[in-house]
């Protein structure tokens, strides 16, 4: 009798998770390109997870069922619905990833929780309540990018996790302005709004307007400065974990880009080629 073919579902979950960052999240698959091989997908697996709880928004109609997953998500990761865990590749690549690096789980909870917010409409009230939120959904994955490259045996570099996380994050915003407003998403602090005269609405209508821009320079301005804080702390950092931060590599294209006289708010589409993607990594990479 011929041998049972066993194919091993663990590398093909890994496989998907790459497919997804590349596909999804350009930055972080090309600065995995610069770690080692063997932490390559634990890399993947995080990024695909944190892209599978983002995308929770979109998928779900309303609030509850958008919670309802997200449920699922941190049952998942507590060790419950088995069978439901390993049909699905990127919970059993990350709930594997968790277990060989010794990640804290309760980083893994803390961005759940902190992406429950994604499903209502609410501002967040000010600068220190979006910081927060930037430093749980995107802080939180430089620190574990960390953790990852140092075989869950080192301490990260939190400090510059959370200035790299916060300045990755605010350029995000800023490029995905068009689709959260087409969704009724804001993403500005309500105390910038006041401070320029603007309400939801004039951001939800998709209103370009001179408050407008001068809101907008203002997250940049906040970017800036968290990319010169990190700017300032990445000498002490250790050699092994540098190409958790490459993914700013990308950041001050962004940013120049949205700070051309010709850039429109709701209508300039803001990407790189990956040619140069690759290029300005490789620079940072060997600084």
């Amino acid at each position: 009798m011929p041998a049972e073919n066993k194919t091993d579902p663990l590398p093909i979950a890994y496989g998907i998770c790459a497919t997804l960052v590349r596909k999804h999240e350009p930055d972080r698959h090309v600065s995995a390109m610069f770690a080692p091989p063997d932490r390559r997908r634990h890399l993947h697996a995080l990024q695909a997870f944190s892209l599978e709880i983002a995308g929770v928004r979109g998928q779900a109609k309303e609030a509850l069922p958008g919670e309802m997953r997200l449920q699922w998500w941190r049952d998942a990761l507590n060790g419950e619905r088995t069978e439901e865990v390993n049909a699905h590749p990127v919970a059993f690549a990350i709930r594997n990833t968790i277990a060989e690096n010794n990640l804290p789980m309760s980083a893994f909870q803390n961005l759940i929780d902190a992406r429950v917010s994604d499903l209502y409409d609410d501002l967040h009230p000010d600068w220190n309540a979006l910081e927060g939120y930037c430093g749980e959904t995107s802080s939180s994955l430089f620190q574990l990018a960390c953790l990852i490259l140092q075989n869950g045996k080192g301490a990260g570099a939190p400090e510059a996790a959370g200035h790299a996380g916060v300045a990755y994050a605010l350029a995000g915003l800023l490029r995905a302005l068009p689709w959260h407003a087409r969704r009724g998403q804001v993403m500005l602090p309500q105390s910038l709004l006041t401070t320029v005269g603007l309400d939801r609405e004039d951001i939800v209508s998709g209103s370009d307007s001179e408050r407008l821009r001068a809101a907008l320079a203002e997250m940049r301005a906040k970017a800036w400065g968290h990319l010169a804080a990190y700017e300032k702390l990445k000498p002490g950092l250790p050699a092994e974990i540098r190409s958790a931060f490459l993914p700013l590599a990308s950041v001050p294209l962004y940013l120049q880009a949205m700070e051309k006289p010709s850039y429109k708010p709701f209508g300039t589409i803001i990407e790189l080629a990956n040619w140069l993607r690759i290029w300005r990594m490789w620079r940072m990479s060997k600084t």
